[in-house]
């Protein structure tokens, strides 16, 4: 099958150009996630995210730990960006996600982060994916502009936290073709006490319909890998409290049976979950088994379940390997 990603034809038509004015509006009093913080960031003052103006990439690299359909036998070529509009003490991202004094050093251009795009692309990556990409949802379009004037022509997937803002994933329709958010509880009260925000459940639904109505419940595959769909994760929590009857019974409900969801039982005590008792261990057999019991629950077929001893994997250390975080061999 022949599938162009779709911000080619926007890049075309200048539509694409057109979003990056919008999205640098929004960014003059930031509202570019749910934390709706209205600071002027084109001034380089830091939002609620500690992010300025310029994108911050952490890393980036081919990495082979994604769903089958998205890493392939070439790999996705991720770009993890620095900070985070979240707080999960739980992050197994941590080293880069709340450390800002350091990650400051790593801002770049528009121009660079396009150059970087097609370094994974030259490297035969199978698509662009943008590792927590929402804080910087705005600056990154700017970017993408740049990368398809430049010749990118490989699919973007738009991987979240779930955390955000039904305005700027407008602004992305046509522009990623994937969208890979969490779904990470579906009780605020935990979202609010684990990630430090708030109403995280009432806006990851709103985020995740908007990415639904943008690409459907179809995966579409060329050389069997993924082009273009979506793909809800859930990590399941010790103690139920990722809550994922909820997190289910909405996709089932209000969005569609037949959406892909991948179960992650690679939950593992990292950041600052030791001094929780109710997070500081891996979870239990009979706990993700439960979780596996309610797809059933709601007829949910489609997807991926990790296996139960992934714990132990998917470790990364970015103070150690910035280019190979993941120890995956490249």
């Amino acid at each position: 099958m022949n599938f162009p990603p779709s911000y080619i034809k926007l890049y075309s038509s200048g539509k694409l150009f057109e979003r990056t004015l919008k999205a640098e509006e929004i960014l003059n009093s930031c509202t570019s996630c749910p934390q709706n913080c209205k600071t002027n960031r084109t001034q380089n003052k830091l939002g609620k995210c500690l992010s300025g103006y310029k994108p911050i990439v952490s890393s980036y690299t081919p990495h082979f730990g994604e769903e089958p359909v998205l890493s392939g036998s070439n790999g996705a070529g991720n770009i993890f960006f620095g900070n985070c509009n979240l707080r999960c003490i739980f992050c197994q991202n941590f080293e880069i996600s709340q450390n800002y004094k350091i990650e400051k050093e790593n801002e770049v251009s528009f121009e660079r982060l396009a150059e970087i795009m097609l370094e994974l692309q030259n490297k035969n990556c199978h698509n662009i994916g943008l590792v927590s990409p929402t804080h910087f949802s705005a600056q990154i379009l700017k970017s993408i502009f740049l990368a398809a004037k430049m010749g990118l022509k490989i699919p973007i997937i738009y991987n979240s936290n779930g955390y955000d803002s039904v305005e700027m994933l407008k602004l992305y329709k046509d522009v990623a073709d994937i969208f890979l958010p969490d779904f990470k509880y579906g009780n605020s009260d935990y979202g609010k006490q684990f990630s430090k925000v708030d109403n995280y459940f009432e806006y990851a639904k709103l985020a995740i319909k908007e990415m639904y109505e943008q690409v459907g419940d179809e995966l579409i595959y060329k050389d069997n890998i993924v082009v273009r769909g979506l793909i809800i994760r859930h990590l399941v929590l010790p103690n139920g409290l990722s809550e994922a009857e909820n997190v289910f019974a909405f996709i089932a409900n209000e969005l569609s049976p037949k959406i892909h969801i991948s179960v992650m039982s690679q939950y593992f005590p990292t950041n600052k979950a030791e001094k929780e008792i109710l997070i500081n261990r891996t979870i239990r057999a009979s706990e993700y088994e439960h979780v596996l019991d309610l797809l059933d629950k709601y007829h949910l077929k489609n997807g991926w379940m990790q296996d139960f001893e992934s714990e132990n994997f998917y470790r990364p250390e970015f103070t150690k390997d910035r280019n190979n975080p993941f120890h995956f061999s490249i």
